[in-house]
């Protein structure tokens, strides 16, 4: 790994330069292998060890370096065994139907990992963010995701103006709505989830056309949930209700 290398993945830590260059950083060999089945591709990839499940094309791309050298240029407090640099995906449009959650200046890079575990395992696809969320590819993100972003479309964009040319449903996650466990809830469906410690905004709020709420136990204590947790629940919900 050479100084120039180890100063890339550095400046990969920071938004502006993952966007200039359309790269990110994935870290240990159980995540990157989920990115390269998912078919992303590697611009580099550095280990202390080779897998025996991969394929001889990426054995050959892979460069082996000691463990110090991965310790200086990781971004976690353990460094895994590996670390690869990543080319982003093309964009794609935002599909017209199915469940979408959307996620309105979400902050917390370990709750939108989660978020994105969270939907990879109940088969949904597709998460639209507002331009202020979190970035998916700060590393503290793709490290929560463990593998899943490989697996989940995520959308950037003006979150009331794509809500307000949307032809489906649109539900808000409020403390104050209808029981999402006694509602009926339709196969396509947009469902808001809102920032950690100030929900939804107005701008947005204004294009939901209805307010949901998970009910809490009487005598419960607790004033909300954590948002990804809150995400889960209702995920829970619609898939149970799909299958």
């Amino acid at each position: 790994m050479t100084k120039a290398e180890l100063k890339n993945l550095k400046q990969l830590q920071q938004k502006k330069y993952r966007r200039l260059t359309q790269s990110f950083v994935v870290e240990g060999w159980k995540s990157i292998t989920e990115f390269l089945k998912a078919g992303f591709v590697p611009q580099k990839i550095w280990a202390v060890n080779l897998p025996g499940t991969l394929s001889s094309s990426i054995k050959t791309s892979v460069n082996l370096v000691p463990m110090r050298m991965l310790k200086q240029a990781s971004f976690l407090k353990h460094p895994k065994d590996a670390i690869a640099v990543f080319k982003m995906p093309s964009a794609k449009k935002i599909p017209a139907k199915g469940f979408i959650l959307a996620l309105d200046d979400l902050q917390d890079p370990g709750n939108l990992g989660t978020i994105i575990r969270t939907a990879d395992w109940f088969g949904f696809k597709h998460i639209v963010c507002s331009e202020n969320t979190v970035d998916c590819y700060n590393p503290k993100v793709v490290q929560a995701t463990m593998g899943s972003l490989a697996h989940v479309n995520l959308y950037y964009t003006n979150l009331p103006k794509y809500l307000q040319t949307v032809n489906m449903p649109v539900y808000g996650a409020f403390l104050q709505g209808e029981n999402l466990f006694k509602m009926s809830l339709p196969k396509s469906a947009i469902v808001v989830v809102g920032n950690e410690g100030n929900g939804i905004k107005p701008q947005t709020s204004a294009f939901i056309n209805t307010k949901i709420t998970i009910p809490k136990a009487p005598g419960a204590q607790a004033e909300s949930l954590n948002a990804s947790v809150a995400s889960a629940i209702i995920m829970q919900e619609f898939f149970r209700r799909l299958y």
